[in-house]
């Protein structure tokens, strides 16, 4: 998740696993739900299980790996993004470009998130 975008169905195939495990539900049999799934992210702080909402968390990695390539340009890793696809930018004004690897295009999913 720290490396690519993960697909939204994708992820929602992931947290319906969850729910299924959680609930205890197996084959046709109907289980109580006994909390929304929406309650059970909430923080255990605040009453909750801790779940994570995924796609935000897929984002928020994404984020941390574009910011790790900003604070350290020493890296080999963020000399040969700059060599690809920024040579003459900052990260964070760098575009997608044409026939970028599936890395870069999660990392520039996550711009906006770093930008802010």
């Amino acid at each position: 998740m720290s490396v690519f975008q993960i697909p939204v169905s994708t992820l929602k195939e992931i947290k319906r696993a969850i729910a299924l495990f959680w609930w205890g539900q197996q084959q046709e049999e109907g289980k109580t739900h006994w909390l929304k799934w929406k309650e059970l992210c909430r923080p255990k702080k605040l009453g909750g299980m801790g779940f994570r909402n995924l796609q935000s968390f897929n984002l928020a990695l994404l984020g941390k790996q574009l910011w790790r390539i900003i604070q350290h340009p020493e890296t080999l890793v963020a000399k040969v993004s700059k060599a690809k696809y920024y040579h003459d930018r900052d990260p964070l004004e760098a575009e997608v470009g044409k026939n970028p690897s599936w890395i870069w295009r999660g990392l520039m999913a996550a711009k906006d998130l770093v930008k802010r």
